[in-house]
Parts: C-alpha cells; sequence; structure tokens
C-alpha cells in the first residue's frame, strides 16, 4: 500500500466526512459572517426544536434556516420552509428572544439554500426575509 492510500485511510478515520446537513450550515455561517453579520449560535438547542444559526445584523437578530439538498431536481430546498416549519420557527424565535432578554430587537427570518452537488462547489441562495413570523406572535416580525 502506497503512502497516499495510507493517509487517505488515516484522514477518513480520525477525521469522518461530516454529514451533508452539518457542512451546509457551516458553509451557510461562513457565507454570512462575510456579509457582515455576526453569528452567535449554530445548532441552537431549544426545548421544543432547534434553530440552525442565529446571527446579528447590525441590531437586527437574524434567526436563519439553512436547507441543503445534493441538487434541486425535486423542488428549490427553501421550498421545504413549509408553513408549518415556520410557525414551528416562529415559536424557537420567541423563545428565544424571551431566553435572552432580546424582545427589544427587531428580528427576521432569513433562508439559505445551499445546493452541494457531489464532487462539485457548492451554490448558495440567501433569502433576507424569507418569511414573516406566523402564528400568534407575529407581532415579533
Amino acid at each position: 500500500m502506497g503512502l497516499r492510500a495510507v493517509v487517505r485511510r488515516w484522514r477518513a478515520r480520525f477525521f469522518p466526512e461530516r454529514p451533508l446537513d452539518v457542512r451546509g450550515e457551516r458553509l451557510a455561517a461562513r457565507h454570512l459572517r462575510r456579509l457582515g453579520y455576526k453569528i452567535v449560535g449554530r445548532r441552537v438547542h431549544l426545548p421544543s426544536g432547534e434553530l440552525d444559526v442565529v446571527a446579528l445584523d447590525g441590531r437586527t437578530v437574524v434567526f436563519v434556516e439553512v436547507k441543503t439538498r445534493q441538487s434541486d431536481l425535486h423542488g428549490h430546498a427553501s421550498e421545504a420552509v413549509t408553513p408549518a416549519k415556520q410557525r414551528r420557527l416562529t415559536r424557537l424565535a420567541v423563545t428565544f428572544l424571551k431566553r435572552y432578554g432580546l424582545h427589544d430587537h427587531p428580528a427576521r427570518f432569513d433562508v439559505v439554500a445551499v445546493i452541494w452537488p457531489p464532487g462539485e462547489r457548492p451554490r448558495i441562495e440567501h433569502i433576507r426575509s424569507a418569511f414573516d413570523a406566523v402564528g400568534r406572535w407575529e407581532f415579533y416580525s
């Protein structure tokens, strides 16, 4: 076995490839940082669910839903943010704002769609203000 094969096996053992969704979230966070956002949380766990990315755009708290796909063959990744998902994200956002005393800050919901075909470079589409707060909490938008 050649040196190249040994190194490849060693890397695979000690540095396994992350799942597609984790790689997409990391790429989305890097994209947002380049735009000047300050990332305050990734994979934020709350009692009722998880927020992919929470960032600050100036004084605005931005809740970012990241959708990563290998292709858009079955529809655009952002189409997966259904009305039910929007209600769930709104509830999570309100919980986050209450927990950290951020009621006086404006908030919005963005979607970052990452299309990452195997062996190719990923494409990123950032949709600012992708949807308004949904449900009885819409006064937070």
